[in-house]
């Protein structure tokens, strides 16, 4: 068995060390507040002896800023494989790259699709990218968590698609709140209501290959439902939730997409052509 340091005791660093411990592995854990425990694991007195302690070491913190502070603190990295799965941009990624480069380790990065209550579950996915060869060589440690997916040498990637990821989730989650505030404001029944709603939107995701295949064309014609049709309807949408007593303000952003979209001369395109006026 590997032995892993896990950096971070926020609720997903717990569970990340939690699933190492319970897979058998030497886990040694160091977070920046004291007084945080993981049963099973060894608490290391500083980073550098967390860092020392183990050839893999899972960075989960803050910021990308703390990620930084704790590189900084590791002293050599020689012989080590640091793996950040903190949140943050490709940019951010693959600075903190470079900085574990300089100190002699290989870098990887990730983005975990899943809440600490899922790790070591099923469902689970963790996004990697960054040196190929050391996620090879830790792959097996790293499927503990959740399945391991290799997004790409680029150290930025496993960021970019967890973001982009995150963004369609948010996304869905905003119609989602609107829809249930229309509903209880008009006196509907929210828990009724959601099986209609989960149904209607895993219909509507059907479509998203197809939507996909319309961005790599750059194919945007539709007889369905076209921009300018959506156009005509839309004002519905935003009298009816002010009629409500409800701010549109999760809606408006759309329309706006349209409106332009339209105004451009696309009206007889998809609603997919909106991708390229997010482009813009």
């Amino acid at each position: 068995m590997t032995s892993v340091t896990v950096i971070g005791l926020g609720l997903m660093g717990k569970a990340l060390a939690g699933a190492f411990v319970r897979a058998g592995h030497l886990t040694t854990v160091w977070n920046r507040t004291a007084g945080k425990k993981v049963e099973g694991a060894r608490h290391a007195a500083d980073v550098a002896a967390a860092v020392a302690a183990s050839p893999l070491v899972v960075v989960c913190v803050v910021n990308n800023d703390a990620v930084r502070q704790v590189v900084e603190q590791a002293g050599s990295l020689e012989g080590k494989v640091l793996v950040n799965l903190t949140n943050g941009t490709p940019s951010q990624a693959r600075e903190v790259a470079a900085l574990v480069a300089e100190l002699g380790g290989g870098y990887v990065d990730g983005g975990i699709m899943a809440v600490p209550q899922m790790i070591a579950g099923p469902g689970a996915l963790v996004l990697y990218s960054g040196s190929e060869k050391a996620f090879t060589e830790h792959r097996a440690t790293l499927e503990v968590l959740a399945e391991a997916r290799f997004m790409g040498e680029d150290a930025g990637a496993a960021a970019l698609y967890d973001l982009a990821l995150l963004s369609g989730m948010y996304g869905m989650f905003g119609g989602m709140y609107h829809a249930f505030a229309m509903v209880r404001a008009a006196g509907g029944d929210v828990r009724e209501f959601a099986p209609m709603l989960t149904a209607w939107l895993s219909a509507m995701m059907a479509g998203a290959p197809e939507a996909a295949g319309e961005v790599v064309s750059g194919d945007y014609a539709t007889e369905v439902s076209s921009l300018a049709m959506n156009q005509v309807a839309f004002p519905n949408f935003v009298e009816a939730s002010e009629e409500l007593g409800l701010r549109p303000d999760v809606l408006l952003p759309i329309q706006r997409l349209i409106d332009r979209a339209v105004a451009a001369g696309h009206g007889g395109d998809s609603l997919t052509r909106l991708v390229e006026m997010i482009k813009e």
